[in-house]
C-alpha cells in the first residue's frame, strides 16, 4: 500500500510529544540491551549537539531553522517519519509541510519504478530552490537509498543533496544530521543490514488518539518481484514486553487506536526462543487500559494461521478488517512469485474467515502483467475478485524492479494486452466495492473520528472497525472520540452517516 504524504504538526504540541528515556544501567545484564540503551544515550547527546548546529543555522539565515519531512510509501515509513519529526521537534526545528522550509527529507520508497521517479522528479524541484539559497538542506533515506544504483545516479546527476541514509541506521538521525551540518560534502551512511533495533526516540503523531507501533522488520518470503527483503533485511522482531509496555505508554499519552506493523505480522517471533505468537500478542495488546481499537497491517496468506482467526473472531477491539494480499489468481503465477500458496489454499482461509467473522471486510492486493503470466492468468485473477468478493483492492500493473529474480524473467504479453487484462481486474474490484457498500447501507457502527471533513467544514470524518470511512455532521470536539453512527447514504467507497 502507498501513502504519499506530509506528516503536519503543531510546534507547540511536538514540544510535549517526545521524550528520551532515562538511561539506568543498573536494570540490565544483557550485553546487547546495554548497546540499545548506550545508543539511545549517544543519540540524546547528538540531539542536544544538533540543537545548537539548529540555533547557529538560525542566527546565520535571521530566522528559526524550519523542516519538512515529506513520506513516499507504506505505514511502516510513515512511522519513521514521525521518528525524524520527533528528533527535528526535541532539537528546536520548527516542523512545516511546506518543501520551501531550510530543511527537507525525503523518506523514500522502492516497492514500484514509479516511485523512484516521483523523487528524481521532485528533486528536481528542491534543487531549484537550493539554487536561491544555497544554504537550504536536502537529505534522502528509506528503501530507496538502500539501492546501490540509486545511491550511484544521486552522486552524479543530484549532487546538490546533503545527507543520504537507509532503513538500517534510521536511529542514527541525530548523529547523521550533525555530519550533514559540519559538512560541506554529501555525506552518505547506508548499511547493507543491522541486528539492531533501536525504538526509543523522539516520536511526534500525525493524531494523538492513533499510532503505530513497530512489532518487527524486514521479510525472509524473498517473493521475486519484491525487492523489500534486500532494503529492509530479514526477519527481525521485537520482544513482545517492549512492544507491550510501548502500548502502555502510547494508552497513557491518549491513544487509544494502535496498528501493529510488520512486512509480515503473521511470522512476529520467530527465531526467537519463548517468544509469544503474533495473536497472543494482539490478545495481550487488546488487554490494556485505554487501547479501544487494535489494527494490523501487513498479512502473509501463508502464516495466517487458525489462531488468529479465533483471536478475531471472539475479540471486541481488534478491527474487523483484514488486509490479506493474494497478488494474482493463477497458481502457475503464484509459484513464479515464490508466494507458497495456491488459489486453493487461499480460498480455504477465505472461507475460514467469512465463517468467523460475516461482518470481515477483506482488502487485497493485486498485481498484473507480472513475467510469464498470460491472458488467461489475469483472467483467473479477475475471475478470483467476484468470487472472494472483496471489500476493496490495491490494484497494480506490474514494474521491474532492479536486484529482483522477476526483473530478469521475460514477459509474455505485450503491454497493451496487459492494460486491457488490469482494466478487466480493476473494474471488477469496482463492482465488488460497490456491492460492499450497498451492504452496509442502512447499518449501523462505531466510528472514530479522525478529523474535519476536506470538503465541508461542517461534517467530520470517522473510520469504522471495517476500515470504511465515514463523513457525519460533527464540529473539532469530536476529534479522537468514538461515535456510534447509522450509514445512510452509499458513496460508492465511503459513506454518509448521522450520529445515533
Amino acid at each position: 500500500m502507498e501513502n504519499n504524504s506530509n506528516i503536519k504538526q503543531n510546534k507547540g504540541d511536538a514540544a510535549s510529544a517526545f521524550s528520551f528515556r532515562d538511561v539506568d544501567y543498573s536494570k540490565y545484564t544483557c550485553t546487547e540491551e546495554l548497546a540499545v540503551e548506550a545508543e539511545v544515550l549517544l543519540q540524546k547527546q547528538e540531539t542536544d549537539r544538533l540543537r545548537e548546529l539548529a540555533l547557529d543555522y538560525g542566527r546565520q539565515t535571521g530566522h528559526p531553522a524550519t523542516a519538512c519531512v515529506v513520506t513516499f510509501g507504506c505505514q511502516m515509513n510513515a512511522r519513521d517519519s514521525e521518528k525524524m519529526i520527533g528528533v527535528l521537534a526535541a532539537a528546536g526545528f520548527e516542523i512545516t509541510d511546506d518543501e520551501s522550509a531550510d530543511l527537507v527529507v525525503y523518506n523514500t520508497c522502492t516497492v514500484r519504478d514509479n516511485a523512484n521517479q516521483r523523487v528524481f522528479g521532485r528533486l528536481g524541484h528542491l534543487n531549484a530552490m537550493k539554487k536561491s539559497f544555497p544554504m537550504k538542506k536536502i537529505a534522502l533515506c528509506g528503501c530507496m537509498m538502500q539501492e546501490p544504483e540509486v545511491i550511484d545516479k544521486i552522486r552524479s546527476s543530484y549532487s546538490f543533496v546533503d545527507l543520504i541514509f537507509g532503513t538500517h541506521n534510521l536511529y542514527k538521525f541525530p548523529e547523521l544530521l550533525c555530519r550533514m551540518f559540519e559538512s560541506d560534502k554529501m555525506v552518505v551512511d547506508v548499511w547493507a543490514k543491522s541486528d539492531e533495533i533501536v525504538e526509543e526516540l523522539p516520536v511526534v503523531r500525525k493524531y494523538p488518539f492513533k499510532s503505530g507501533v513497530n512489532i518487527m522488520f524486514g521479510c525472509d518470503n524473498f517473493c521475486t518481484y519484491c525487492i523489500v527483503p534486500y532494503v529492509r533485511g530479514r526477519e527481525r522482531s521485537r520482544r513482545s514486553t517492549e512492544i507491550l509496555e510501548e502500548i502502555r505508554r502510547l494508552a497513557a499519552d491518549g491513544v487509544s487506536e494502535i496498528m501493529l506493523l510488520g512486512q509480515n505480522v503473521n511470522s512476529y517471533g520467530n527465531g526467537i526462543d519463548g517468544e509469544i505468537s503474533f495473536p497472543k500478542l494482539l490478545h495481550e495488546a487488546e488487554k490494556i487500559d485505554g487501547i479501544e481499537r487494535v489494527r494490523f497491517m501487513t498479512s502473509h496468506p501463508k502464516d495466517l494461521s487458525d489462531e488468529l482467526i479465533d483471536v478475531m473472531a471472539t475479540s471486541e477491539k481488534i478491527a474487523r478488517h483484514l488486509h490479506l494480499p493474494i497478488q494474482s489468481g493463477s497458481d502457475a503465477v503464484l509459484k513464479a512469485m515464490n508466494r507458497k500458496y495456491t488459489v486453493a489454499d487461499y480460498m480455504v482461509l477465505i472461507e475460514k474467515l467469512r465463517r468467523a467473522m460475516p461482518d470481515l471486510a477483506i482488502t487485497t492486493d493485486l498485481i498484473v502483467g507480472f513475467p510469464t503470466e498470460t491472458r488467461e492468468d489475469a483472467m483467473q485473477t479477475a475471475k478470483l475478485v467476484k468470487e472472494v468478493g472483496y471489500d476493496n483492492a490495491f490494484t497494480f500493473i506490474y514494474s521491474p524492479r532492479t536486484g529482483t529474480p522477476a526483473a530478469k524473467m521475460d514477459m509474455t504479453m505485450k503491454p497493451e494486452e496487459i492494460t486491457e487484462c488490469f482494466n478487466e481486474v480493476l473494474k471488477n474490484v469496482q463492482e465488488c466495492a460497490r456491492n460492499a457498500t450497498k451492504m452496509l447501507t442502512g447499518t449501523e457502527g462505531i466510528a472514530l473520528v479522525e478529523e474535519i471533513n476536506d470538503h465541508d467544514p461542517k461534517l467530520v470524518t470517522g473510520r469504522l472497525s471495517n476500515n470504511y470511512l465515514v463523513h457525519f455532521p460533527g464540529d473539532r470536539s469530536m476529534i479522537g472520540t468514538y461515535r456510534k453512527v447509522r450509514l445512510t447514504e452509499n458513496k460508492g467507497f465511503y459513506f454518509y452517516g448521522e450520529i445515533i
